[in-house]
């Protein structure tokens, strides 16, 4: 004899381990204690400004906030250096290598200039593999 699918052969949360049914202990899908309205309050007096991270006092050591690459390449503005870079539908990985002296850098771009050719190159940090220095690198603030 062939039974029939009832709805009590389904599971269910609210189902207690003697099959009746048990009524969730919140509504509207909030857990208790959870509010929905109202101002947060606050646990003590806020501080003015970001955390300082543990790492910012290390001598010769950026702050991890400001150790991106155009904050180290402004730190090293002057000094000779070579730029690999990879563009879209190229086959090669080395695509393209710029050799020039840093004259700035923002947080898309690179301008390099060349002193043998006089050119001046503005290189999207997009395309920017790795660079390489001729000298020692700056990696600390000047203050």
């Amino acid at each position: 004899m062939r039974r029939s699918l009832m709805k009590q052969d389904y599971y269910s949360p609210y189902q207690n381990v003697y099959g009746g049914r048990q009524q969730p202990s919140y509504s509207y899908g909030f857990p208790p204690g959870y509010t929905t309205g109202g101002p947060i309050p606050q646990t003590g007096p806020s501080t003015a400004g970001p955390p300082k991270s543990p790492y910012s006092n290390i001598p010769g050591m950026l702050p991890l906030e400001e150790s991106y690459i155009e904050n180290i390449l402004r730190l090293n503005r002057g000094k000779p250096v070579t730029v690999y870079m990879t563009f879209e539908n190229n086959k090669e990985w080395n695509a393209m290598t710029f050799r020039g002296i840093i004259e700035a850098a923002g947080r898309d771009h690179i301008i390099l200039s060349d002193p043998e050719t006089g050119k001046r190159y503005l290189l999207l940090m997009i395309y920017l593999d790795y660079v390489v220095f001729d000298e020692e690198v700056n990696y600390d603030l000047p203050y």
